[in-house]
């Protein structure tokens, strides 16, 4: 069982080295620049990776072509953001040694927010596919929030993919900007109405079932952020895309 870790990367230089570094267990590392104009492609490249540049498609677009850039069918594809945690990467080396008995895997996610690793809030386990045969699976999502699609059975690792999100709140409201943008015209594109029920009730209801139902209060302060920030997350994608109408 060979593995090609693939990469997707714009402006990166201060992540994803703590990301390569944690892919010792892979065959190869392909990272897919989509222009760069700080030391992304340098750091990579210098740090081992084969790196490809090709201009934006979309999340899923250009996950499915960092895909296709692999040396090998089997794939793990993580961002710039996240790395492997030492258990998770002992268990994929476990993994390479016996042999696949799936199509695909899950993983935990685990999220550090501002400084602190999220446990609530619904942000836990958060488990994503991210170790699959390409042959049999693929990603999808044309605008926000892309998954993989599998075509065959899938099993689930036990350790955790790390997500080191935002340092910041000021970070964390310029990468919600963007988001929401990109949430809108998803709205948009599919014919939703919005009303005053989206804008007034959705995001009073985000908040509740963050901080109290999904006991993001156990997060501390960093929790109350969560809540407020997914409230906000709610409303501003509802007002973009009534705007863009």
């Amino acid at each position: 069982m060979k593995i090609s870790a693939t990469l997707i990367a714009f402006n990166e230089e201060r992540k994803i080295p703590r990301a390569i570094e944690s892919l010792r267990c892979c065959d190869e590392i392909v990272v897919i620049d989509s222009g760069s104009t700080d030391r992304t492609v340098e750091v990579a490249a210098k740090l081992g990776a084969r790196v490809v540049e090709s201009p934006w498609r979309g999340f899923a677009g250009q996950k499915n072509y960092a895909s296709e850039q692999a040396s090998n069918d089997w794939v793990l594809s993580i961002d710039a953001d996240e790395a492997l945690s030492e258990a998770l990467e002992a268990e994929i080396w476990q993994l390479k040694k016996s042999g696949p008995t799936c199509d695909a895997y899950t993983m935990p996610r685990l999220a550090q927010y501002l400084g602190r690793w999220i446990l609530h809030s619904g942000w836990y386990p958060d488990r994503k596919v991210r170790l699959f045969d390409r042959r049999k699976s693929f990603w999808v999502g044309d605008f926000v929030h892309e998954s993989v699609q599998v075509n065959g059975t899938t099993g689930h690792l036990k350790f955790n993919l790390l997500h080191f999100t935002c340092d910041s709140l000021t970070e964390h409201l310029k990468t919600m900007d963007a988001y929401t943008t990109l949430a809108a015209q998803e709205i948009v594109s599919e014919r939703r109405a919005v009303g005053y029920r989206h804008l007034l009730l959705d995001p009073a209801w985000t908040f509740f079932n963050t901080y109290v139902l999904k006991r993001g209060f156990l997060d501390g302060h960093e929790g109350l952020a969560i809540a407020y920030m997914a409230a906000m997350y709610n409303f501003l994608k509802y007002a973009k895309a009534r705007n863009m109408s």
